[in-house]
């Protein structure tokens, strides 16, 4: 379908996007019953509302609305009425409905997170059409109300919506930027054309701060290592995101910056001291409460210092409770990380997670792996006694204050042209480059062999890791890097050799070399026994000049001690790799600084390159 085109509603031949006076009509009684009594506080967009109001509206719910309004929901299709019918088969497989309007008429969920994976984010328009149906849907049930749609948009290694939308450097790569402003002008623009596909609640910010150069499942998402800096940078994207009218979340407390194993596949422990959680996790979410979070995810990971019962933090209510609300002294909305995690299922059965979550004091309760088994626990909780309908009002009440502060109770579509007049402008674009060229780390040049000069060294060869494109951009990263240096002069060429190249890939690329004058490789994730190494190796043993740009972590450069420049690009989309070309080029000199130390590999207690590390032209 060409961009820009709606999506058609099965059999009815007429647009998904709602009219005006059908928006007015499925709005009327939200509006009616906010009609009454003055405001304590205001929506983005300044209407007031107060409790009164909004306690109103849960008075007439009933408590089957009032257990899915709790719930936020994956399902597959681009469409809210009419998906792809391997969509509708995914859906009735693990949902029991066919369509997102299904969805929301069987269990009146409260929101929905969007994936590309669940064929949600197609394109920016066919993005505002789904969420224009799916707040159709909602608001045209008895006692509808709009659906607060999320998603995970961090830029960088983590984005759901792709291109044309506007790409970012990811957390890391501001951090090595720098700049508070930075951080704030690419959180404001991304919010905006969030809020443009009608997406008001992003999972973004991450607000752990990364001290685990092993740490396999935050790593480049953290802006770094140093609680202050990380904490200043979370209260500038937060307030970017929010300015915009987008409910930012910081994730994922109490932190999960110190940890070798990945809560999505594992249960992972934080050793740290209270006092060390208090002077290192705990800045960055302290600085995100004072900018005004409007929603905190929960991680799924133990920490004994601050709950010795074993529990995960998500069903801890020490934590979410004790800490979270009373000592930091948080009433926004908690929102579980996704409940299909093992992190959260390790101790306790899908049945038990979502009752203990609540118990503890979340809110929302996201992406749970069988949305009817833990819909109909929290049920029988309440009916049984173990829940009390005050302690699903007490969440409930935060989650419609949210809804009323970024103007969902007034008006729950995307305006007519938003997607046109905001989504991946030039304008945008150009923020974007300017900002991801600030951040490019430059942590080796021997002999000053960046920037290349088009007299000794046009012609290039870009060889490396191609992983799959983290946000639907122009990769593979080679194609990418070697597009922008032919771009800027040179004769490029770019052979791609994998994450793991075999004996026969390595000689390839060893060959090829012989007709370069420089070679650029991107690297992903090195360690002491990788092919990587080897293919590095064999290609400084040639003699022609090496240039190694790190895609991932920034680690890399341990294990490549032979090469002649080396650079962190801290992530493979285009935007980022766009501007580590431009330094290589000398089009842009580097003034990224290390947001973490990089550590010697054969004494990982003393750091090779320093917090701060970084040279320049």
């Amino acid at each position: 379908m060409r961009e820009g085109a709606h999506v058609r509603d099965s059999g009815t031949g007429s647009t998904a996007r709602p009219s005006r006076r059908s928006v007015l009509t499925a709005t009327a009684g939200v509006t009616a019953a906010l009609a009454a009594g003055g405001g304590a506080y205001a929506a983005a967009d300044g209407t007031p509302h107060d409790d009164r109001r909004l306690r109103a509206l849960i008075s007439r719910m009933t408590l089957e609305e009032k257990v899915g309004q709790l719930f936020v929901m994956r399902v597959y299709g681009h469409s809210a009425t009419a998906p792809d019918q391997a969509d509708i088969d995914a859906n009735l497989k693990e949902i029991g409905v066919r369509t997102a309007a299904e969805l929301v008429a069987k269990y009146r969920v409260g929101g929905i997170i969007y994936f590309a994976w669940a064929h949600n984010t197609r394109s920016p328009q066919q993005i505002a059409d789904l969420s224009d149906g799916i707040q159709k849907a909602s608001l045209g049930l008895p006692r509808g109300l709009p659906v607060l749609i999320s998603t995970d948009q961090e830029h960088g290694i983590v984005a759901r919506v792709g291109k044309p939308a506007t790409l970012f450097p990811g957390a890391m790569a501001l951090g090595a930027g720098g700049s508070r402003e930075d951080a704030r002008t690419a959180g404001r623009v991304a919010g905006a054309e969030l809020r443009a596909i009608g997406i008001r609640q992003d999972y973004a910010p991450v607000a752990d701060v990364n001290v685990n150069p092993a740490n396999p499942v935050i790593g480049v998402r953290s802006f770094g290592a140093d609680p202050e800096a990380v904490a200043g940078m979370v209260a500038a994207q937060v307030k970017g995101y929010q300015s915009a009218g987008v409910a930012a979340t910081s994730k994922h407390f109490p932190g999960h910056g110190d940890t070798a194993v990945d809560s999505h596949t594992g249960f992972p422990v934080i050793g740290h001291s209270r006092e060390l959680w208090s002077e290192l996790d705990a800045v960055p979410f302290r600085a995100a409460i004072r900018a005004g979070i409007d929603s905190i995810m929960t991680a799924h990971i133990m920490v004994p210092a601050l709950d010795p019962a074993g529990d995960p933090a998500t069903l801890s209510h020490p934590i979410l409770t004790g800490i979270l609300r009373g000592e930091l002294g948080y009433d926004g909305v908690v929102v579980t990380d996704s409940l299909g995690m093992e992190g959260v299922r390790t101790k306790y059965g899908d049945d038990r997670v979502p009752v203990l979550a609540l118990k503890a004091g979340v809110d929302q309760l996201l992406n749970p792996p069988s949305l009817d088994v833990a819909w109909n626990a929290v049920l029988t909780a309440v009916r049984g006694g173990e829940l009390t309908e005050a302690r699903l009002d007490e969440s409930i009440l935060r989650i419609l204050r949210l809804k009323a502060k970024l103007g969902l109770l007034r008006d729950a579509y995307v305006p007519d042209g938003a997607v046109e007049r905001t989504v991946g402008t030039r304008a945008h674009l150009r923020t974007a480059d300017r900002i991801a060229d600030r951040t490019t780390t430059l942590l080796v040049n021997k002999d000053g062999l960046l920037p290349l000069s088009l007299r000794t060294h046009r012609n290039v060869l870009v060889v490396g890791a191609d992983p799959a494109s983290p946000s639907g951009s122009d990769g593979p990263p080679t194609t990418v890097l070697a597009a922008a240096l032919t771009g800027l002069g040179f004769s490029a060429t770019a052979l791609s050799t994998g994450t793991a190249p075999s004996q026969a890939t390595v000689d390839k690329a060893v060959a090829a070399a012989g007709s370069a004058d420089a070679v650029v490789v991107g690297t992903y994730n090195v360690t002491a026994t990788s092919a990587q190494r080897t293919l590095v190796e064999r290609l400084v043993a040639t003699g022609v000049p090496v240039v190694a740009v790190a895609i991932r972590n920034p680690y890399d450069v341990v294990q490549l001690p032979g090469v002649g420049a080396y650079l962190a690009a801290y992530s493979w989309t285009d935007v980022e790799l766009r501007a580590a070309a431009r330094v290589i080029a000398g089009a842009v000199s580097p003034t990224g600084k290390l947001p973490v130390p990089v550590q010697r590999a054969d004494d990982p207690a003393q750091a090779l390159y320093p917090l701060g590390y970084g040279l320049s032209y």
